[in-house]
């Protein structure tokens, strides 16, 4: 499509700055708003279906039949997630500056059912030592080859790189259908955030119960290739939204680009108005602004990096400690250890139409705000939950490390013990109430608080917290389990009843109680890009 399309005065009906498949002016009644916007919601879906059909349960794969320990497992888990949510950051900039967010987005579909057809390869029995199978009751006894963990490896990475180009660009695409210039539009771009996560937690959350129910207990081969099949029916959906999309075309560089002439800029600035006093051209003092409006970002997402961290418990130690619990439901039904993470989507599917249809209104009458809270004020109550969300990990920790004394099954870490997997649930609904206010909250801020023509970069701003968190978290298990291997007694020792987890939630309950003092004196003091309405004041807390 011709960019210079954009020029173009917009005939009545037609959405200023945006364009349809052909490159015409979009038609307002015949292109965007909710028809299009749930064709980008669908492919949404499955590839969070397909991501975490293979993140849920990644630690039983790497403990069991890659055989592999679990501090380590966590560790290159965590690693990985970090690749996995850092590399938006570049990917955005391709998609904002070249591709474009609807090519970028097909070919990271590609790229998805590519990568997880060869995952589901390597899973195959050919792919195991004689004797050896894909089935999760006999892959305890089977040692990896070096082509399986090889083909393995390279296509997580490549699952990864997937990832990072559909993120960032899914959601900024799906917004994009809806006009923040109309004020009927606007109203549903904001309430577009809070289903657009739970779409993303109902993919999730039949993906946990389904996948890892497979996986546990069929096979892995087939449990990597059902969200394979999902992923190609995905595409071809979103492929038939082609004629409904708006597309806004960007004639500007890269915003890697953009913001080091930014920075140049801004220096230049600085030292002409020392020397001589002279003004700045209107280029230069616009790209100022922009550096200006990235920057004064980053005390706010420095101040949530704890809280990524403890996000990405919930798929590795989790899993591991509800593995050794009673998960019998019933005379034959027993839970997979991964399936447990559904509390965590179920709680966000049931809170997140209470939130919009129940929680924003009553709090609109209170604070005049069209969002009920500002986006900063339900940032910080998400990270208030994911404290205590940590605090009660800690405790059921010690209770369950109280039952394996009391039951004499202290050296038995096959053995399940006395104590109900119900236990463990609280903790994943309190990750879920608290995703439904950080997380979303912190993705509608990025979007909606960068430069305009950065927008799937401030989205990719958003997931590089948890690229640095899940980084970080590997770091710190690592260096711990180091630490604590020294002294004889690892806090991550592949016998979790001679572990010591509850310590390590401790110290994240208080680095979490450090971070939201820190998030709360600089959300005090910052200005918003734009007011919600003129009663929103510049302190948030």
């Amino acid at each position: 499509m011709d960019a210079n399309t954009l020029l173009l005065p917009c005939s009545d009906g037609a959405v200023a700055g945006a364009v349809d498949f052909r490159g015409r002016p979009a038609s307002r009644s015949g292109t965007g708003r909710w028809s299009a916007a749930m064709f980008v919601l669908g492919v949404e879906i499955a590839e969070r279906f397909a991501y975490h059909g293979v993140s849920a349960n990644l630690i039983s794969y790497l403990t069991g039949p890659l055989g592999e320990s679990t501090a380590g497992a966590a560790a290159a888990i965590n690693a990985w997630s970090g690749v996995a949510t850092m590399l938006p950051l570049l990917m955005a900039c391709v998609a904002d500056a070249w591709l474009g967010r609807y090519r970028t987005i097909v070919l990271a579909s590609l790229l998805f059912v590519v990568s997880m057809g060869m995952l589901t390869v390597s899973a195959l029995p050919a792919f195991h030592h004689d004797g050896c199978s894909s089935y999760a009751s006999s892959s305890l006894a089977c040692s990896p080859s070096p082509a399986q963990v090889g083909v393995f490896y390279v296509s997580l990475y490549l699952v990864a790189l997937a990832e990072a180009g559909h993120k960032p660009c899914a959601q900024a695409f799906g917004a994009d259908q809806f006009d923040q210039n109309d004020p009927k539009e606007s109203v549903s771009r904001s309430s577009f955030f809070n289903w657009w996560y739970f779409g993303m937690c109902s993919g999730t959350a039949v993906t946990t119960m389904v996948s890892s129910y497979i996986q546990d207990n069929v096979g892995w081969g087939l449990g990597f290739g059902i969200p394979c099949l999902v992923m190609v029916f995905a595409l071809l959906m979103f492929l038939l939204g082609t004629r409904n999309y708006r597309y806004y075309t960007s004639t500007e560089s890269s915003p890697f680009a953009r913001l080091a002439r930014a920075f140049i800029a801004l220096i230049k600035g600085s030292k002409s108005s020392q020397s001589d006093g002279t003004l700045a051209s209107d280029d230069d003092a616009g790209h100022r602004e922009e550096v200006k409006g990235v920057l004064r970002l980053f005390p706010i997402w420095a101040t949530c990096i704890i809280y990524a961290v403890i996000f990405s418990q919930s798929s590795t130690f989790f899993t591991k400690q509800a593995a050794t619990l009673d998960r019998r439901i019933g005379p034959t039904l027993r839970v997979p250890p991964a399936a447990l993470q559904t509390f965590i989507s179920v709680t966000i599917m049931v809170f997140i139409p209470v939130y919009d249809r129940a929680f924003v209104p009553l709090a609109r009458r209170l604070t005049r705000l069209s969002s009920g809270i500002t986006m900063l004020q339900r940032i910080g109550t998400g990270l208030v939950l994911a404290l205590v969300a940590m605090v009660v990990a800690a405790l059921v920790e010690m209770r369950r490390l109280g039952v394996a004394r009391d039951a004499g099954l202290v050296d038995q870490p096959k053995a399940a013990l006395p104590m109900s997997l119900w236990w463990m649930v609280p903790q994943y609904v309190l990750f879920g109430l608290s995703d439904v206010f950080a997380m979303i909250g912190l993705q509608e801020f990025f979007y909606d608080q960068v430069p305009d023509a950065l927008r799937s970069l401030g989205l990719a701003l958003f997931l590089s917290i948890f690229g640095v968190g899940h980084l970080f978290s590997s770091f710190i298990i690592s260096a711990i389990d180091g630490a604590t291997k020294k002294s004889g007694a690892s806090w991550f020792s592949n016998n979790l009843n001679r572990a010591h987890l509850d310590y390590f939630y401790w110290l994240l309950a208080g680095l979490c109680a450090v971070e939201l003092a820190a998030f709360v004196i600089v959300s005090r003091v910052y200005v918003y890009k734009k007011r919600v309405s003129h009663d929103n004041n510049d302190a948030v807390m």
